[in-house]
């Protein structure tokens, strides 16, 4: 990760809370009082962001002392001692806060992705995060991701071409939806070495798409039927001219997206698919449940 934005990241999480002018702390607790402390889960989990949480304390006093007891991508169980803190009380005081929810969040998010993980270990499909993340902390949701099993999509819009319905919809007469073939042809003119992904709804726009080969094709909340229908005329779809043309030599990949939950996401993968993406990995995550116990305290 990139060290000066997510200190940049947790400085401004600190800030909101007046980490630095906790009343409550500074009125009762005296300045060279000192403690110890541990991080506690109260539910099973996956572990990530104890860096995070370690900078938190270490934002506001530099000789706090963080001892990791696991590490991220570890899976726990309820009561285990994530970690150990020891340093000044009030410090670890007015940052427990923001360490728990950073980690707490993120611990939520790996330990979600890790559920789809194991469902789909039979199969080789990978599971994707998407750009559906909280604003100003994608560095670190995606990093969740990745300690609970899963892959990153494209971080940012650079990062990979994808032709959405909408773009289409806003384009002229010419990229309409019933000439696909024209959108990626004029994609692979304009920009040059960068994966192209286009995202059909139903197998009439899939069959026009998979004629030039793009990297990706994204199934857009396809049901089952069409899913397994789409992988079947992949599989049997030769290899054209405009396709060896490509810089990108590779078989066409498919991604299953929209719909997909922990109750369907085998039958999905049973499929073929290549990936399956999943917007509620850092949407929709419940954060893992932690406490910071005060255990020491001495003069």
């Amino acid at each position: 990760m990139q060290k000066k934005e997510i200190i940049n990241i947790v400085k401004n999480a600190l800030r909101e809370d007046a980490a630095d002018r906790d009343i409550t702390t500074q009125a009762l607790i005296p300045l060279d009082l000192r403690a110890a402390a541990r991080i506690i889960t109260k539910e099973n989990g996956v572990v990530c962001g104890l860096s995070i949480a370690e900078l938190a304390f270490k934002l506001l006093d530099k000789n706090i002392k963080f001892k990791a007891k696991v590490k991220d991508g570890a899976v726990i169980k309820n009561g285990s001692c994530l970690a150990e803190i020891y340093g000044r009380a009030r410090p670890i005081l007015s940052a427990e806060r923001t360490a728990l929810n950073f980690l707490g969040n993120l611990c939520g998010i790996a330990a979600f992705t890790r559920q789809f993980v194991e469902k789909v270990k039979p199969y080789k499909t990978k599971i994707l995060d998407t750009r559906k993340t909280t604003p100003n902390l994608r560095i670190l949701e995606k990093y969740a991701v990745r300690c609970g099993g899963g892959f990153n999509y494209r971080f940012d819009l650079s990062e990979q071409i994808l032709v959405k319905d909408n773009h289409i919809r806003i384009t002229n007469d010419k990229l309409q939806m019933a000439n696909l073939k024209y959108v990626v042809e004029a994609v692979r003119k304009n920009v040059k070495g960068k994966k192209i992904e286009i995202e059909v709804d139903n197998l009439r726009q899939f069959k026009e798409v998979i004629a030039v080969a793009p990297d990706i094709i994204m199934l857009d909340n396809f049901n089952l039927s069409d899913i397994k229908k789409a992988v079947k005329i992949k599989n049997r779809s030769p290899v054209i001219p405009l396709r060896a043309q490509a810089s990108h030599r590779s078989p066409v990949k498919l991604e299953a997206s929209g719909g997909i939950t922990l109750r369907n996401i085998k039958k999905v993968a049973a499929t073929g698919v290549d990936f399956i993406s999943i917007g509620a990995l850092t949407h929709s995550v419940k954060s893992l449940d932690l406490s910071l116990e005060i255990t020491k305290k001495s003069a």
